[in-house]
């Protein structure tokens, strides 16, 4: 006993510090646990946030791996043979990389594509028109079959719009009024020759084509659309609005300015021209012509065939105008001189007249038998040709160059009047007393002819 009693009594402080060292485990112990507790909950939300991330992007590399596989078997499986069908060529644009690309981006665009729904349909057409607009040609240009429906509409002289003529302006790229047919809404809302159209109901037309930005004016009748005018000598730009309507365009205007004065402007060179202009010659002959004034200004051309038909009923016996294409082929199209014209003739031309109206003015100028008054034309010396496709769309592609008899191309150029007169427009659009002084320079030339 004494011995244990020695060993309590020599161990006692011990055994204190025992308990303490034995707390001060147990507490260590307990914060080890709440540590190792905090440490798996960080793992745990960690892990969560990293297998979100995880399956967000798992779930893009599918989408996109999806599309890149099609895109990658695009390239690799069927177009090998599909090249030999279609005999593509090396300086081809449309190559079996091009297809096997242009499906992969139809595929990316189906997976991932978020404004929207996509219309293949106007994919599809938008490929085609990229493809014509790449030739920087502003006179090429593709249809869908709605908008060929409506051009052949207009060329028959009847449509739905304001009744207005558009042409390109050469400096500004943008599209303007080249004429203003009498008794329309243009008329009305006192729109004027070489008014630019600088927006259509708020939209801007800059870049558009000419077909782009007939669409957007045309419409239906009594539905009503703003065109934003920039005019030489305003200030401020112009907000127009014209209410649609039903317009028909007669091409050919005839009248008796005296009796024996014949007056024909020619608008247009449609499919209806011919008729209407021969119908006009007959009644100038009933009614006494001694002198002849055709008026071409504001004309932006039209149909070859009918220019050169309205020559033969004036020309002598000769070329009318020949044609190249890109292989020098060359086209010729002739007049046999059996109804030339028997009575002093002049010509007006202006900036507007183009395409065939320059064939004609430039024909007349080559045979000295008339005189041009006015100002230099416009200088389109090429020629379009309308090529449709089996499903009712088609394309305007320019396919030559033009020339007049002499061999002039005035592309680029224009045609030189052989009497220069500047046309007034404040004495035009005077609202007292019009006059329209070119038109009165050419009366004046006329007499002197006669």
């Amino acid at each position: 006993m004494e011995n244990d009693n020695r060993d309590n009594n020599y161990y006692e402080p011990d055994s204190i510090q025992q308990k303490k060292e034995k707390a001060a485990r147990e507490l260590a112990a307990e914060e080890q646990r709440e540590a190792e507790k905090r440490k798996n909950r960080t793992r745990f939300w960690g892990g969560v946030v990293v297998g979100l991330s995880f399956s967000v992007v798992v779930v893009t590399l599918v989408l996109v791996g999806r599309s890149l596989l099609r895109f990658m078997e695009y390239q690799r499986n069927p177009l090998q043979a599909q090249a030999k069908q279609l005999e593509f060529t090396e300086d081809s644009a449309i190559t079996p990389t091009m297809v096997s690309k242009l499906q992969g981006l139809e595929g990316i665009i189906d997976q991932l594509y978020s404004l929207g729904e996509v219309d293949v349909e106007k994919l599809e057409t938008g490929i085609y028109k990229g493809m014509i607009s790449a030739l920087e040609d502003p006179y090429s240009e593709y249809y869908t079959a709605e908008e060929l429906a409506d051009l052949m509409e207009q060329t028959e002289g009847i449509y739905y719009g304001i009744g207005t003529y558009i042409s390109l302006d050469a400096t500004t790229l943008l599209p303007k009024v080249s004429g203003v047919i009498a008794g329309t809404p243009a008329e009305a809302a006192q729109l004027r020759d070489n008014d630019l159209i600088y927006e259509v109901d708020g939209v801007s037309t800059y870049g558009l084509s000419l077909n782009e930005t007939v669409a957007m004016i045309k419409g239906e009748e009594g539905t009503e659309v703003v065109l934003t005018i920039y005019r030489e000598g305003e200030s401020e730009y112009l907000e127009i609005p014209v209410t649609r309507a039903k317009v028909e365009a007669p091409t050919v205007v005839f009248e008796m300015l005296d009796e024996t004065t014949a007056y024909i402007e020619i608008v247009e060179f449609d499919d209806v021209t011919l008729d209407q202009f021969t119908e006009a010659m007959a009644m100038a002959r009933g009614s006494g012509m001694e002198g002849l004034i055709i008026d071409l200004r504001s004309n932006p051309g039209g149909n070859l065939d009918t220019v050169v038909d309205i020559a033969r009923m004036l020309l002598p016996k000769g070329l009318i105008v020949y044609t190249e294409d890109k292989y020098g082929e060359r086209v010729e199209y002739t007049c046999d001189g059996t109804r030339e014209l028997e009575v002093p003739l002049v010509v007006l031309i202006d900036m507007n007249s183009a395409s065939a109206s320059e064939i004609l003015a430039g024909a007349v100028q080559d045979y000295g038998i008339g005189t041009l008054v006015g100002t230099t034309t416009f200088g389109k010396g090429i020629v379009q040709q309308v090529l449709p496709f089996n499903d009712g769309s088609a394309m305007k592609l320019t396919i030559s160059s033009y020339y007049t008899p002499k061999g002039r191309n005035i592309h680029g150029v224009g045609i030189e009047p052989d009497v220069v007169c500047e046309f007034d427009g404040d004495a035009y659009y005077d609202e007292v007393n019009p006059v329209d002084n070119q038109l009165e320079k050419a009366r004046e030339v006329l007499r002197g002819l006669q």
